[in-house]
């Protein structure tokens, strides 16, 4: 986690906190538009991630690009791209939701999780992810510098 973001998750109240922790996102007020246009710029990103739309994905991201994934590892943008081509898993639908954006000056964090479900050794297998990506605006355009996913697990029974 970047250190604006612990500053910002430091700075804010402590019922709000408290909410976060607990998986609810504090209240926040109706999006600005460049909050709007980063949950755009995420929707745009997955749906080039499912078309495999290479050309889309290396504007997106970042020269000094590092994505840590949800089993632990790291990789760059050159790993990205590769996992983007390398994706072999039919979608059916790919579903992205619980947007929290925070804006700090040219730096943006976006807070959101991701459902994607398609067939899987005969099965329908759906998995839920949860990310947050990191932006900073350069040239009048968001770039994503760095992506951390968790895979959530369901519980049990579930």
């Amino acid at each position: 986690m970047t250190v604006c973001a612990i500053a910002g998750l430091m700075a804010a109240p402590a019922g709000a906190w408290q909410e976060f922790k607990n998986g609810q996102a504090p209240p926040q007020s109706d999006p600005t538009p460049e909050e709007q246009e980063l949950v755009q710029l995420e929707r745009a990103w997955d749906a080039a991630f499912v078309a495999k739309d290479i050309r889309f994905i290396e504007r997106v991201l970042a020269e000094e690009f590092v994505a840590t994934y949800g089993d632990g590892t790291r990789g760059d943008k050159a790993a990205e791209l590769a996992q983007t081509i390398d994706f072999d898993q039919q979608v059916n639908s790919s579903v992205l939701d619980s947007f929290r954006v925070r804006i700090y000056g040219d730096t943006g964090l976006v807070w959101f999780s991701r459902h994607m479900t398609g067939p899987k050794s005969g099965k329908v297998v759906s998995v839920t992810y949860r990310f947050v990506d990191v932006f900073v605006k350069r040239a009048g355009r968001w770039q994503c510098v760095s992506s951390q996913s968790t895979k959530v697990t369901p519980p049990p029974g579930a």
